[in-house]
């Protein structure tokens, strides 16, 4: 059975810092295509970050301020943000996209998704 279990979410002042975490079982996150997403209130989910081998795509909105990466040896994919703006305030989700496949931006193109870490930026 595949798990994806988020962590790391929290409050944090504008500028500040966080590192989300997310934790597979039952699949390797070294060969899926891995993903961040993220849905504020009140608007469509969007995605934020991706990992497919050794390339890595993000959304404009978060380039240069976020980085994807992975452990392998834990099973475990990481978004770290840094600047982190009001505007970011929103669930985030991690998810899988089965290996093979190209990448995707789309949240429907991913077969396995997790329940999601709140993140909230004050100004």
């Amino acid at each position: 059975q595949v798990q994806l279990v988020e962590s790391g979410g929290g409050l944090v002042q504008a500028g500040g810092s966080l590192r989300l975490s997310c934790a597979s079982s039952g699949l390797p996150v070294s060969s899926y295509t891995m993903g961040w997403f993220r849905r504020a209130p009140g608007k469509e989910r969007e995605f934020v970050a991706g990992i497919r081998w050794s390339a890595t795509f993000y959304a404009d909105s978060v380039k240069g301020r976020f980085t994807i990466s992975r452990d392998t040896a834990k099973n475990t994919v990481y978004l770290q943000m840094s600047g982190l703006k009001p505007e970011d305030t929103a669930d985030y989700y991690c998810a899988a996209r089965t290996p093979f496949r190209n990448t995707s931006r789309l949240w429907d193109d991913y077969d396995y998704w997790g329940q999601g870490t709140q993140v909230t930026v004050s100004s």
